[in-house]
């Protein structure tokens, strides 16, 4: 077993699509409208789906935002130069909600992003 997909509800596709493609890097691996479910499917990720999981960002149409909740807590990606990654997203437009540093209680260096739905991206330090 593999972890296939993991899958956000956006309010606004386009939006969502340009955060994860432009800002983040990922490459969006297909997109699907679903006419008779009002609703509209993109799978987002670094690699292709057969050796890659992926983010499925689920649009229904007409839902432009929802409560997160207090059981979401963020998806995780690992860089090799978390300064730089933080630099590059924010000179992109994208929005660091935490500077890059040591985690707390550990020395693991992190940082977070936040997408434009208020989903948390976590920044993980990973040795080369």
């Amino acid at each position: 077993m593999r972890i296939l997909h993991t899958m956000l509800r956006v309010g606004d596709l386009e939006r969502s699509l340009d955060f994860y493609t432009r800002i983040i890097g990922m490459k969006l691996l297909r997109r699907h409208d679903y006419p008779d479910g009002k609703f509209t499917l993109a799978f987002v990720g670094f690699g292709p789906e057969d050796t890659h999981p992926a983010l499925e960002l689920t649009y229904n149409w007409g839902v432009e935002k929802y409560e997160l909740g207090t059981a979401y807590g963020h998806v995780a990606l690992g860089v090799s130069d978390i300064h730089g990654t933080c630099e590059a997203i924010r000179q992109a437009g994208g929005k660091v909600v935490r500077e890059p540093g040591p985690m707390k209680h550990g020395t693991t260096v992190i940082a977070f992003v936040e997408d434009p739905d208020g989903y948390k991206v976590e920044l993980i330090q990973k040795d080369r």
